[in-house]
């Protein structure tokens, strides 16, 4: 009897040049949103990408070391609302289709983005500002902000 190994997904999605190219679409879109950019204000986008290419890669079972910070600790300053996450959440699915990433993996690396909304959203400003220090510089960008 043979024994098939299982596939990684990140195997599955194109390895790392799949990964790039589905971070380079969605940060494009990202660093284009009138409110999603703003929490992006004095960061580099190339390496943004490179981070969440790594990231991913991990997550999806790929021979990569990711060293950056885990989603709790990277978005801890940010008040980042579950509309802000569905939005972002959004454009990533919309950057999948554009990639030419199949139907069923792409919902495999949804499931997995989603997977660490509870590390990320606030359920309101009161739970964030319990979450962060006095001296933290914060980013709160209200929607209105963005017009």
């Amino acid at each position: 009897m043979e024994v098939v190994e299982k596939q990684s997904l990140y195997d599955e999605v194109g390895g790392l040049a799949m990964l790039q190219k589905v971070h380079k679409i969605f940060y494009d879109k990202v660093y284009a949103h009138p409110w999603l950019k703003m929490f992006f204000d004095g960061h580099d986008q190339e390496a943004i990408e490179n981070r969440q290419t790594g990231f991913m890669a991990e997550k999806m079972g790929g021979e990569v070391d990711y060293w950056g910070k885990q989603p709790k600790m990277a978005h801890r300053q940010m008040y980042i609302t579950q509309e802000l996450y569905d939005l972002r959440h959004e454009l990533l699915r919309e950057s999948l289709q554009e990639a030419g990433v199949a139907a069923d993996i792409a919902e495999r690396w949804l499931k997995i983005d989603y997977a660490f909304k509870r590390q990320i959203v606030k359920d309101s400003i009161e739970a964030f500002y319990k979450t962060t220090w006095n001296f933290e510089k914060r980013v709160i960008i209200p929607k209105s902000w963005s017009k």
